[in-house]
């Protein structure tokens, strides 16, 4: 009903008699409503009833809008229909010849939906769009597509299972959506057998059919694949590639679920396999093409879902769309073969990182891989795999108990893992904070962000229960090492190790901002300095955790003090001197503790070169129409102030320790001249570690050109009004290089 009083005031409107309907409901022509309100309405302004709902309307569905309907793109109602109408005919062509180009179609386009499903479509549009896969005995009398479809299906339902349980799919919620489509069906457990009977028979077609070219012999009498025995051989090629491929990545996707990382080194060798087969697969595209489109390899595949560049038989995307209620109704478009070909090749390269890695059993380690591993940019089905390596049945690799791992990782004896402190809720929960770290660490990094700033908080929270806990458990957990018992130090080393992860999560967060383009170029003077304490604090964590475990602890005081801001602090007027810097030049730090010192250098240099560019020459200041520095500040770091890291941070001692920065400061030139020193002698340390040693070069690369562009602006930029400073990331992907150009 329209509420024609709020619409019309107190203008009289004729109403058309009423349409009985129901007991509680009348209908009522609004057409003369409509009509005088079309003339008064001035736009943005709407008429409504009382219990009108802008979020619902905009959620409706919009009847023969394309985008919304599903019943309006369509070309058939039901998969009986369109296999009524023909559209998916067994056997393909009475031509063997067709048959089999057609064949190879179906498998092309296929290996084209299935990227496109991982890419995050649904499998209902993009793999389930095939009528032979919807009606699983309509191909039973074609061997060939028949026992492809079986793997292929079989395939579908192993990576679905594996998204599902490490539980990525929250990342794309129509990756693991089956829409009750026929994933498993009697006899696919079976799949391999009859595939290897149909390779077997097109292996054996292949060499008569070479031994017929040669002239030679043939010792068994083989009917041929097709009738053209000029394209025997191509076909015989192009088929078994497919054929081998499928087979081979089945192989792949079952093995690396295999408990423990029992099936990696056969996962590796199916993987070598895969590359092989997925290289012959592309090679046959010339094969393939010649025989339809002669001339056109290379402008023809650049959309083409086929190698052939044949559009495949047997597939209606907007079948399933009718079907199935959750099945978005929007249309997909399907991604071509070439960048399947090309996707596979990522994904396999991906798997096989993950197959190389050693099952480090530290905890450090494996944080390190899995930052490696997402430099990658690896793809939802390849992190699946890694974080069902990492985290199965609440242990990592499945093997080692997570009080076990945070044990070594806080330097603890082998005796501690057995301990029962590890009873304890509150412990229990830590390593539940653990396991679901080590999950977030595997989504992409978008959504990896979000999760590692909303858990920083669980981590400040469980630090305070943990300390609690164990003052309760085990009585003055700060008592020195000489009279402390073995439930003191494991309380005192798990502390020390849970205060480190937190900042660690902390500098990881803020290292994405840069990945994603998340920072302006006028709030990275605010960014480095929030990274400059994060990572002090860090550094300072690890230290202590070193020291702690070489029965240092009368020094762990110290170690507060190590890595001090210098060039931040004043007393009286004076800059503190740095304490690592008089500390027998940096002879008494550990290689990890120095390698940290370079980063913590780095975001310091670059904290106070950026302040005194704005101090000095007004540029890159955080100012905008919009929100206010103070503002922006608040938005970056919201879930870090909220979980006090560190305490007594805010806008205000950024404000003031970067308002007195100058280029002329002599510390600045110090910073990077630190980091190329602290870096080179790095080196004979990390000689064995390539990951490190590429880190170290990126290093050096920053802070030399950053010195020398400094040294520049320094020298030109009193007099020459015309020089440029720009900050870019050619060199590392979170710390800046200054360029200084001439506009």
């Amino acid at each position: 009903m329209v509420d024609v009083s709020e619409a019309e005031g107190d203008r009289e409107v004729p109403i058309c008699p009423s349409i009985p309907s129901g007991e509680q409901t009348v209908w009522a022509d609004a057409s003369s409503v409509l009509q005088l309100a079309c003339n008064d309405l001035r736009d943005g302004e709407l008429i409504h009833a009382e219990n009108f709902n802008l979020f619902a309307a905009m959620s409706a569905l919009e009847i023969m809008d394309p985008k919304m309907d599903s019943g309006m793109v369509r070309t058939y109602y039901s998969v009986d229909e369109a296999i009524e109408y023909g559209a998916a005919p067994i056997p393909l062509s009475f031509d063997k010849t067709v048959d089999v180009q057609r064949v190879i179609d179906i498998m092309d386009h296929l290996l084209a939906c299935e990227a496109t499903w991982h890419k995050g479509c649904s499998l209902a549009q993009t793999v389930f769009s095939c009528l032979y896969l919807l009606r699983p005995d309509r191909a039973s009398s074609h061997a060939l597509l028949h026992s492809y479809c079986r793997v292929m299906r079989a395939t579908c339902n192993a990576v679905v299972c594996t998204v599902s349980d490490t539980r990525t799919n929250e990342e794309e919620d129509l990756f693991t959506m089956t829409h009750g489509l026929p994933l498993k069906v009697d006899g696919d457990d079976k799949c391999l057998t009859m595939l290897h009977a149909v390779e077997e028979t097109i292996a054996r077609q292949l060499r008569a059919c070479k031994a017929t070219l040669s002239k030679k012999r043939v010792t068994e009498d083989i009917e041929p694949l097709q009738n053209n025995p000029d394209l025997e051989e191509g076909f015989c090629k192009s088929l078994l590639c497919r054929l081998r491929f499928r087979k081979h990545f089945y192989h792949v996707v079952t093995n690396m679920k295999r408990p423990q990382g029992r099936g990696l080194e056969l996962a590796k060798k199916h993987i070598a396999c895969c590359f092989e087969e997925l290289e012959s697969m592309i090679k046959s595209a010339e094969f393939l093409r010649s025989i339809n489109a002669p001339g056109t390899l290379e402008d023809g595949m650049k959309n083409e879902t086929t190698a052939s560049g044949c559009q495949p038989v047997g597939f209606d995307s907007t079948l399933n769309s009718r079907l199935s209620a959750p099945t978005p109704p929007r249309a997909i478009e399907t991604i071509s073969w070439k960048k399947a070909a090309e996707y596979f090749q990522k994904l396999l390269h991906e798997l096989e990182i993950i197959c190389f890695y050693s099952l480090d059993p530290v905890f450090e380690g494996v944080l390190r891989f899995v930052v490696e591993f997402q430099k990658f940019q690896p793809e939802l089905v390849a992190r699946a795999h890694l974080q069902h390596l990492l985290v199965q049945d609440g242990k990592l690799y499945g093997r080692d108990s997570v009080f076990a791992v945070i044990c070594k990782a806080s330097l603890l004896p082998e005796v501690a893992k057995n301990h029962d402190i590890q009873k304890n809720e509150t412990v229990v929960q830590l390593g539940q904070l653990l396991i679901t770290l080590l999950r977030v660490l595997c989504t992409n990094i978008s959504w990896q962000r979000r999760k590692l700033g909303k858990i920083l908080q669980d981590w400040r929270i469980i630090h305070v229960q943990l300390e609690l806990a164990f003052r309760k458990e085990c009585g003055d957990i700060s008592a020195t090492a000489s009279n402390e018992n073995i439930c003191m130090k494991i309380c005192r080393h798990i502390l020390i190790w849970v205060e480190e992860q937190t900042y660690w999560i902390a500098s990881r967060f803020l290292m994405l901002g840069f990945e994603l383009d998340l920072y302006s170029t006028g709030e990275y003077c605010m960014v480095y300095w929030y990274m400059y304490i994060i990572l002090i604090k860090l550094a300072e964590r690890t230290h202590m955790r070193e020291m702690t475990s070489n029965e240092i602890s009368k020094n762990a005081a110290c170690s507060n003090h190590l890595f001090f801001p210098s060039c931040w602090c004043k007393k009286k007027g004076k800059k503190k001197r740095d304490l690592v810097k008089d500390g027998g030049k940096d002879n008494q730090l550990p290689p990890a503790i120095l390698f940290l010192q370079c980063h913590v250098y780095l975001a310091e240099g670059l904290t106070m070169m950026l302040a005194a560019l704005r101090n000095e020459r007004q540029i890159y200041l955080s100012t905008g129409p919009f929100n206010s520095e103070h503002e922006r500040f608040v938005q970056h770091f919201e879930l870090l102030l909220k979980a006090c890291l560190p305490d007594h941070v805010s806008y205000y001692s950024f404000e003031e320790t970067t308002a007195h920065a100058r280029l002329s400061s002599v510390s600045m030139y110090n910073c990077f001249k630190e980091t190329q020193r602290i870096a080179k002698e790095l080196r004979s340390n990390f000689s064995n570690d390539s990951d490190k040693m590429a880190e170290l070069r990126r290093i050096e690369q920053v802070a030399e050109h950053n010195s020398v562009a400094l040294s520049l602006i320094s020298r030109l930029g009193a007099v020459d009004a015309s020089l440029k400073v720009q900050f870019e990331f050619s060199h590392h992907p979170f710390f800046a290089t200054a360029v200084v150009k001439r506009s």
